[in-house]
């Protein structure tokens, strides 16, 4: 007996092992036993899903290299950028908050934007990059590490403290984070995996063609 395994999927909710249906585009299959979405038919997500990336990756480098806050105290001026923010809490003991920032807003956020132009740039010229499945592995792993939500809503809070105590001056770099933060959601909402895959399926081996 021989089973076509390819059009097979596990709801991941209750288990329920389905075959899969062609969808209109913009539909959604649910499983049949607890109502849960499977997937879902979204023509031009990956290219959707770059132009997002490419977006969000241009603000992330200018939310690293100009300024995000400067206070202004006494007609005393200061501004810093999130390297400079980084490196003064290291220099002040703060080992532990320092590298938390540094790798929460910093370098998960780099890594996941570089793979995910990495995987997606060659895939919108109809390429296949190498290690898609490892690239896919690590982007899920990492993916709750990255907070640059969290780190907006602790500067807000910085915001509101030191209104009273000094002139506050907003940086480029704070619109930039704040910009970041809506693609990458916006990145998550329209990114696929299952269109990722669907894509290497049409794709010719290149070890046959070979």
């Amino acid at each position: 007996m021989s089973t076509n395994t390819k059009s097979l999927i596990a709801c991941r909710e209750c288990d329920l092992l389905l075959r899969e249906i062609p969808l209109l585009p913009g539909g959604v299959a649910c499983c049949c036993c607890c109502g849960a979405a499977l997937y879902r038919n979204t023509p031009g997500s990956l290219v959707r899903t770059l132009a997002l990336t490419l977006a969000a990756a241009i603000l992330f480098i200018v939310a690293n290299v100009y300024p995000i806050l400067g206070i202004e105290i006494q007609g005393v001026r200061n501004a810093t950028n999130l390297g400079g923010a980084v490196y003064s809490l290291w220099n002040q003991e703060m080992r532990m908050i320092s590298s938390l920032v540094c790798v929460t807003t910093i370098l998960v956020p780099a890594i996941e934007l570089a793979m995910m132009i990495y995987l997606l740039l060659p895939l919108s010229m109809r390429r296949v990059p190498p290690g898609v499945a490892l690239i896919l592995r690590i982007l899920h792993s990492i993916k709750p590490w990255g907070m640059v939500e969290v780190f907006m809503l602790g500067i807000l809070v910085a915001l509101v403290k030191l209104a009273d105590l000094s002139s506050l001056i907003p940086g480029v770099a704070l619109w930039s984070f704040g910009g970041v933060t809506l693609l990458l959601a916006a990145v998550a909402a329209s990114f696929n995996p299952r269109d990722v895959w669907g894509c290497l399926d049409r794709e010719p081996d290149p070890k046959v063609s070979a």
